[in-house]
């Protein structure tokens, strides 16, 4: 007994082990997977005086919904679309120059509201705005869920109505749902929904449109962003994959290409795309096991440059994680090229209901292939028609330009909802970066660049030059633009226009610079290049950090940067120069962010020396702090609480059951329920399973089945194995109903013969019952 005892307790120290072991793997290698969320460290943290920024509100008593932003070239104004107005803003200081008013009808009004709409969302928000022709504008609105489009005549600043016709399949009905749209051609083509109900997702193009309520070509879509390059209009949107349905629901991103000179098809296909095709953007961390960004926020225009050796034209989008997964979002590039292979790459097919999504062999593709330009899309042959009505989706993926993402972050705090890009800026030396904006959904503004962009397309090092706090509240960033009054390096009169960033919220519209090149914070050499801006430079003969545009900026000689290192060897060396690549140095912990009050013993922290505590706050400049978060909880801590929390808790447990197990511990008669019952008959019965090696209590009877039940002679009183376990629990069955022919197993109703084979309570088999 003594010896069992000491086994039982040998195994649980085992599992006890075992498991301190895999807790300490787990949380080591965790804390070693979960290295690539270290989030890259702003060079700058920027809270904008009011001086700082222009702003316009709109009207003050209503919410306005900005989320349309047109630059109208030739006025130099901005149209910016908003609930029931267009307001027509200047440039140069954000002022109403004038707006053009559209309300909704009564009776569009009162239809709406009894269709069940709040009478707060049915109004007219003007979401989509064009410019056909100088002169003229587009305009189109949700109009009380009755979507309505308009074409106006421009007048210096007065607006006529020149036309009007319904806008189904061009402007939404919900003023919150995404759309697109994009004037090419003196065509609109438009992504969005055409119906009350929001149920019938559609690409259109007077008369061309999607198949309708079909799940393989767009299924629930949400659209972001479109434009137009070559032969085709491109449109980019999230939606719910059809390919992964046998896996469960699972959100991607896409983009679709139609071509603009496509005309339909013959017979039944004659309003309907003969062009169209989608594939699958992959905006992941890369690895055997990717984690991807799979929900596309927005997207920038297209950019062309020079990365690495070769030119490339780009488009740069924000992607975000579903809310309920991992709070993360990303900045992916993808390459114009990689997005026509794909459309030139395998079809992707589902033979059966229940078969794997598979590429379609090559041979089985019909000729002239689908999804291509022709002279006429009306004499292609159905075999091609129906092909591409079955095959839109491609097989391959479009990789991400640069390998990887260019910037990741993650944070319980924001997630990326716009994006901007500032691009080919020209440095000291002739090298040219793309210049990133980001705005969150707090209303923060990210600026970024990638700093091997310049000399390789295969490589990535994110560097975070400002996190600007641009708004006062905490509201999400629906749109961003970049707009110049001017060549940003072309000198006028002695001053520059290096530009401005135009911030769209739902009530607000606000102008802030580019760059704090300037700024009366950046004292040395040293700090002006660790800032690893490309608007910003050294100037060795006026001592002071200039910024892009300003005279003999292309000389070298003249200007000291260093965008892909932030360290130059004529700087003299700074505390802020010790560390340029901000890559190395990460942050975690957004929520006990507290930028005002930075920690000077915090390491890292003489990274950065352009600080300014909250006493010595300027009025007339930007307030500039290092953004070093209160790395509170870093890897290394939370893994020591872990590991220490696991194994203070298993030391309890053990030392909790042993005393227990003392304390309990009675005399053999009292552990078992009779007296009788010997102990060593319930250690057989904990160990059923087990190859015994020791003999059996009760010696071993071949098991026979019975045709009749047959009376086996009662044992003695004097047989020793009369006080047995077994003899104790199986009392025979004779005429005698007192209180040892009474069944302790055999239920009331249920014969003998039924239950021959039946088990005890300990499962012991019953086969040996003596039967009358």
């Amino acid at each position: 007994m003594a010896a069992s005892v000491s086994a039982e307790w040998s195994h649980r120290r085992l599992l006890y082990g075992q498991a301190v072991a895999f807790v300490v793997v787990t949380v080591f290698v965790v804390g070693n997977l979960c290295a690539w969320q270290e989030n890259v460290r702003p060079k700058l943290y920027v809270s904008l005086a009011d001086e700082e920024y222009l702003r316009f509100q709109g009207n003050e008593s209503i919410n306005d919904y900005f989320k349309l932003v047109l630059r109208d070239a030739t006025s130099n104004s901005l149209l910016v679309g908003a609930r029931n107005i267009v307001y027509n803003l200047s440039i140069y200081d954000l002022s109403e120059q004038t707006r053009l008013v559209w309300y909704s009808s009564e009776d569009d009004i009162k239809m709406c509201v009894m269709k069940g709409k709040d009478e707060d969302l049915c109004q007219n928000y003007i979401r989509v705005l064009a410019l056909p022709t100088p002169g003229t504008l587009l305009g189109c609105g949700t109009n009380a869920f009755r979507p309505m489009c308009r074409m106006y005549g421009i007048n210096g600043n007065s607006y006529s109505i020149e036309s009007e016709k319904p806008g189904q399949a061009v402007c939404p009905y919900d003023p919150a749902h995404n759309s697109t749209a994009v004037f090419v051609d003196n065509e609109l083509y438009s992504g969005t929904v055409a119906d009350f109900s929001g149920l019938d997702p559609i690409i259109y193009r007077e008369p061309l449109q999607t198949e309708q309520y079909d799940s393989l070509s767009l299924n629930a879509p949400n659209f972001v962003g479109s434009f137009t390059q070559g032969d085709f209009v491109y449109f980019f949107f999230r939606e719910t994959a059809v390919e992964f349905i046998n896996c469960g629901k699972a959100v991607v991103s896409r983009v679709a290409r139609v071509c603009k000179w496509d005309k339909g098809g013959p017979h039944r296909y004659k309003n309907r795309w003969t062009t169209y095709l989608k594939s699958r953007l992959n905006c992941s961390m890369p690895g055997d096991f990717p984690f991807y960004f799979d929900e596309i926020q927005s997207t920038s225009s297209l950019v062309e440059g020079r990365y690495g050796n070769g030119n490339s034209k780009l488009i740069y989008s924000v992607f975000s994680t579903s809310t309920n997964a991992i709070a993360g979002s990303a900045i992916c590039a993808f390459s114009l090229q990689d997005i026509a292979d794909t459309f030139e790459g395998n079809f992707k097919e589902q033979s059966g209901l229940n078969s794997n999504w598979l590429p379609v062999n090559p041979s089985k593709v019909p000729d002239p292939r689908p999804g291509s330009c022709h002279n006429d899309s009306r004499t292609l042959p159905d075999l091609t028609l129906n092909f591409k009505k079955t095959h839109s989706l491609m097989d391959e993926n479009v990789p991400t330009f640069f390998g990887s993402p260019i910037l990741t972050r993650v944070s319980t705090v924001y997630r990326f909802t716009a994006i901007a890009v500032d691009p080919q800026i020209k440095t000291p030396g002739g090298k040219t970066y793309d210049v990133i904006f980001v705005g969150t959904d707090h209303g923060k503004i990210i600026k970024t660049v990638n700093a091997e962009s310049a000399d390789s397309n295969k490589k990535v090092t994110s560097v975070v030059i400002e996190e600007i706090d641009a708004l006062p509240t905490s509201e999400p960033v629906r749109s961003l633009e970049i707009v110049r009054t001017m060549q940003y390096d072309t000198p006028k009169d002695g001053s520059y226009d290096d530009g401005k960033l135009i911030i769209v919220t739902d009530t607000t519209v606000i102008a802030i610079k580019l760059h704090r090149c300037s700024s009366e914070k950046i004292t040395s050499c040293s700090e002006c290049v660790a800032l690893q801006d490309p608007y910003c430079a050294w100037d060795k003969i006026a001592g002071k950090c200039r910024s892009h545009g300003a005279p003999r900026w292309s000389e070298e000689n003249y200007f000291y940067q260093s965008v892909a290192s932030g360290d130059h060897a004529a700087c003299p060396s700074g505390k802020m120069a010790k560390d340029g690549n901000a890559e190395k140095q990460g942050y975690r912990g957004d929520i006990d962010y507290d930028p005002q009050r930075p920690s000077k013993d915090q390491p890292g922290n003489d990274m950065i020396s352009i600080m300014q505590d909250k006493s010595g706050y300027d009025d007339k400049g930007p307030q500039i702090t290092p953004d070093l978060i209160n790395a509170q909880y870093t890897v290394e801590t939370l893994v020591m609480a872990v590991l220490a929390g696991a194994i203070f808790a298993l030391l309890v447990g053990f030392i909790t059951g042993y005393f227990c197990g003392r304390r309990c511990h009675k005399d053999e008669d009292d552990n078992l329920p009779y007296p009788d019952t010997e102990y060593e008959y319930f250690e057989q019965r904990q160990n059923v399973n087990r190859i015994q090696t020791e003999p059996k209590l009760l010696p071993q009877v071949e098991e026979v089945t019975y045709a009749e039940p047959v009376l086996l002679p009662q044992p003695s009183s004097q047989n020793k194995m009369q006080h047995s376990p077994k003899n104790t629990l199986r009392k025979p069955m004779g005429h005698h109903h007192g209180v040892n022919s009474e069944t302790l197993f055999q239920p009331d109703g249920y014969s003998a013969r039924d239950n021959y084979r039946g088990r005890d309570n300990f499962g012991t088999l019953r086969s040996h019952q003596v039967y009358l």
